[in-house]
């Protein structure tokens, strides 16, 4: 039973849920909620980050400064086309984004989208652990471990999964402060 190889998926779920959680914007400017904004750059479809200096001089706003001038208006359509809601300000040099004060409502909306992102990544955890423990009886029907391997191997799986939904809580739980205290 190869116990390294569900860690490392859980881990890579986490990853996930990581990401997903640095895209969801929280009132304060978070240049992660432009990753997967994408310009045509000469016919390719490339990551803002890579045509353009991000930096975040202030708490509520994003300057991005494209390293090519020609590309300012295709970055502008870009964010305008993408779902992240924010107007960009075009000065002919730079691009301004402005993060607007989140409302109490908007805030519990957020918090809503964080928990369910939150569930959807304990249900893969759990897809995981249960992916281990069919490997594991089907191991045990060949013959190729006994009993009470079986036994182990589950709860060491349990124990692993029971480790892993902590990290989902508490990296949930901090998100979700993050939001209401913004």
């Amino acid at each position: 039973m190869e116990f390294n190889d569900l860690e490392e998926r859980m881990e890579k779920t986490l990853g996930v849920l990581e990401e997903n959680l640095s895209e969801i914007r929280a009132g304060r400017a978070n240049p992660a909620i432009l990753n997967k904004v994408t310009v045509d750059y000469y016919g390719v479809p490339t990551p803002i980050n890579q045509v353009a200096g991000i930096s975040v001089p202030e708490a509520r706003l994003i300057v991005i400064q494209p390293w090519d001038a020609s590309i300012l208006k295709e970055i502008e359509k870009a964010i305008l086309a993408s779902d992240i809601g924010l107007n960009p300000n075009n000065d002919g040099k730079v691009i301004r984004l402005s993060f607007p004060e989140l409302t109490e409502e908007r805030r519990k909306e957020l918090v809503k989208d964080v928990k369910k992102i939150g569930e959807d990544s304990k249900v893969s955890i759990r897809s995981i652990r249960r992916d281990g423990i069919d490997e594991s009886k089907s191991m045990q029907k060949e013959g190729l471990i006994t009993e009470d391997d079986l036994k182990r191997a589950e709860e060491q799986i349990q124990k692993l999964t029971d480790k892993k939904i902590e990290e989902i809580d508490s990296i949930v739980s901090k998100k979700e402060k993050e939001i209401m205290s913004v």
